[in-house]
């Protein structure tokens, strides 16, 4: 799934007073002409944008059709496993690092999680497909961009994470929003209400709608 970076704003004495977000939804046939036509507006240089990718193979060849540009122009890229999609099925669980990264030499994984890609042991209970695990790896993530350098950061990540972890708005694919980091959230700038390339809805949803409390596919004595 594709959403462009919001763009967050936060005060206090040790934060930047604005910071850009773009989040990106995954597409498989995603060509990213659309955002060399239309690059971000900050007046930023490569030092103060980035790059943040779930680390399964979709998003990652999102990145490079959309952002590949950027990277070539020296922005950084790298993996994060807190943006990956929800489930635990075998289409929402990524691929070890080893089999995937010799495909994407120029993103940086070295500091996804070692736990990747588990999504189903005790020890990966912060990636289970629970309510209580996504909204809390939604803040987690959040929470990290706020503490990052740069001015603009991009996120390349899933409609499903985004839409019940994150922002709580539908991103249709390839599509992109642009959010304000407020006190208590994100607030969604007007001019994307449906989507900064006009194809996903309109409607907000609640965070966590219809989440399971423990994973469906799973039996959940396995997790004690």
């Amino acid at each position: 799934m594709t959403n462009r970076p919001p763009l967050l704003s936060e005060s206090g004495p040790h934060h930047r007073s604005s910071l850009h977000l773009n989040i990106i939804t995954y597409s498989y046939s995603y060509n990213g002409s659309y955002y060399r036509a239309h690059p971000p507006r900050s007046g930023s240089s490569q030092c103060d944008v980035a790059i943040v990718v779930s680390p399964m193979r979709r998003t990652m060849q999102t990145a490079m059709l959309a952002l590949g540009w950027l990277v070539e122009r020296g922005v950084k890229i790298e993996g994060n496993a807190d943006w990956q999609e929800n489930s635990s099925k075998p289409c929402d669980t990524g691929s070890p690092l080893s089999s995937i990264s010799p495909s994407f030499p120029q993103v940086n994984l070295s500091s996804v999680d070692p736990l990747w890609p588990d999504k189903t042991s005790p020890s990966a209970e912060r990636y289970w497909y629970t309510k209580k695990s996504i909204l809390a790896r939604g803040q987690r993530a959040l929470d990290d961009l706020k503490k990052r350098p740069e001015k603009l950061i991009f996120v390349v990540s899933h409609a499903g994470f985004l839409r019940l972890g994150v922002a709580g708005y539908w991103f249709f694919n390839s599509d992109y929003r642009v959010f304000d980091f407020e006190a208590q959230g994100i607030k969604q700038r007007e001019g994307t209400a449906a989507g900064g390339m006009g194809l996903s809805f309109t409607e907000p949803v609640e965070l966590g709608l219809d989440l399971p409390e423990e994973d469906p596919g799973y039996d959940a004595e396995a997790k004690v």
